[in-house]
């Protein structure tokens, strides 16, 4: 009888043995899953970054290209005003011409004049 009662106890507390091992194994897969979710926060947030760099990139990228557009422009405008003094300056080289024979018209009339 004792012995019977022994071996009861025996295999009780290896059952008891056994459960806790049991636990164990299932707190461990808790704490791996928890460490894989983790990780997966991680990689998400590396990703966000990742986009945040990108849209950073492309912001820099879109204001030196508006910059350049600016630049050209104001290098257009540029050239246009050099292209009007240009302009105004063949004008003013033409009224000149034009007042020289006025004047040697002018002359040529007096001239005339005084040879009659």
């Amino acid at each position: 009888m004792m012995m019977m009662l022994l071996l009861l106890l025996l295999l009780l507390l290896l059952l008891l043995l056994l459960l806790l091992l049991l636990l164990l194994l299932l707190l461990l897969l808790l704490l791996l899953l928890l460490l894989l979710l983790l990780l997966l926060l991680l990689l998400l947030l590396l990703l966000l970054l990742l986009v945040q760099l990108l849209l950073l990139l492309l912001l820099l990228l879109l204001l030196l290209l508006l910059l350049l557009l600016l630049l050209l422009l104001l290098l257009l405008l540029l050239l246009l005003l050099l292209l009007l003094l240009l302009l105004l300056l063949l004008l003013l080289l033409l009224l000149l011409l034009l007042l020289v024979q006025l004047l040697l018209i002018l002359l040529l009339l007096l001239l005339l004049l005084l040879v009659q």
